[in-house]
């Protein structure tokens, strides 16, 4: 029987909750490229209520439990003698989100002799070692797509807070204030502004298609180039690179994983070939810009704005500099777990380990790592030694 070792955020401050501010969900079949959202054999969890919790467990207990499994879930996840430390040598499988990861360096990993599986509940493993994982013969898969849209309505929804000065606007309502002036000092349209994202995979290609009913001019660069038919359909201009796409742009959206090719790609000098004023939102890694030459270019002025939930490390201390930055629209990393998000990473995490258990083929489309080798979605994003994780 296996060990399942299980880090989720904590629940709310408030306690978990009783009453929920929507009774459903709309059903979700199938996604825009035509796969199939997650499709376990059971479910013992109601899709919209909170499951990415501490008290959630993901909807994981009763399942695993009644096949003789153990499960432990836990928050507490860093610094010397952590529970996930003390828990994981005898581990066999790890689950954790990329909102709150639990990091499985080359360190963590020889130190955890039993485990054969580790799990995204979420998209986006750069949390895993890959090399390592490799290494040490440690499968690696993530519930692929299961909160890509969620991250991209939150990339639109940061644009247009950004652009049209929302949340200082907000602000002024709250605190009874009504200056007019005060609100739209900093506020444009976004109509006829160029946007452009670097990566048009399932987020990025899923934001230029709900930005392109705002009329706007859509640029974009990746490592594989879209289909010709699409570009044509969105008015696309593809760039060869960040660095040749970025003046063209007033805003800019990061959709891309970490790995060394991307990490620290937003440093001062990238940030100063930007337009000034230009927008920057990034949803994707925090290591992928410069925290310092972010803020610094919000002080003087050559970032109109920076918004997005990624932050390093995370949990963000409470003394981080992006707390205290001007202009700025950031937020926790809740961009992919909504309610809606988690019900569907819920389903596909268990999914995922209804096949493992039955010794079934994983789907190739959530594999990251398996048989000592990058596959599936893994072997389309990443490369070997692209993802060293960190603590």
């Amino acid at each position: 029987m296996a060990k399942v070792l299980c880090v989720l955020y904590d629940d709310p401050t408030g306690g978990y909750p009783t009453v929920y501010a929507r009774d459903d969900l709309p059903r979700i079949d199938r996604y825009p490229d035509g796969q199939s959202a997650p499709t376990p054999l059971g479910a013992d969890f109601t899709p919209g209520h909170l499951l990415g919790s501490v008290s959630g467990e993901l909807g994981l207990r009763a399942f695993l439990e009644s096949r003789g499994h153990t499960l432990v879930v836990t928050s507490d996840k860093d610094g010397e003698g952590s529970v996930f430390d003390r828990e994981l040598p005898d581990a066999d499988i790890v689950i954790s989100q990329p909102f709150w990861p639990a990091y499985l360096t080359a360190e963590r990993l020889a130190a955890a002799k039993n485990l054969k599986l580790a799990v995204t509940a979420g998209i986006g493993s750069d949390h895993v070692d890959l090399d390592a994982a490799i290494e040490h013969g440690v499968a690696v898969a993530e519930v692929t797509y299961s909160n890509s849209i969620s991250v991209a309505e939150h990339v639109v929804m940061s644009i247009l807070a950004l652009v049209r000065n929302y949340l200082p606007s907000h602000r002024i309502a709250n605190e009874g204030g009504w200056n007019i002036a005060d609100c739209v000092e900093r506020s444009y349209d976004v109509e006829g502004m160029h946007v452009g994202t670097v990566a048009a995979g399932r987020i990025g290609l899923a934001v230029l298609r709900r930005l392109a009913p705002f009329d706007v001019k859509l640029h974009y660069t990746d490592r594989h180039r879209l289909p010709a038919d699409v570009e044509a359909e969105l008015g696309l201009v593809f760039h060869e690179s960040t660095a040749q796409m970025v003046p063209h742009c007033d805003v800019v959206t990061i959709n891309a994983p970490l790995h060394p090719e991307t990490q620290g790609l937003f440093n001062s000098d990238l940030l100063a070939t930007m337009k000034r004023g230009a927008y920057l939102i990034n949803t994707a890694r925090a290591r992928i810009v410069d925290q310092d030459a972010v803020r610094q270019a919000l002080e003087s002025g050559q970032l109109a704005g920076y918004a997005g939930d990624v932050w390093y490390p995370q949990p963000a201390p409470a003394d981080h500099p992006w707390r205290t930055m001007p202009h700025h629209g950031m937020t926790p990393h809740i961009s992919g777990s909504s309610l809606s998000a988690q019900a569907r990473y819920a389903a596909g995490t268990r999914e995922i380990l209804e096949a493992w258990f039955d010794g079934k083929p994983i789907r190739e489309e959530y594999l990251i790592v398996s048989a000592g080798a990058l596959a599936g979605t893994g072997a389309h994003s990443y490369a070997v030694n692209d993802t060293p994780a960190k603590s």
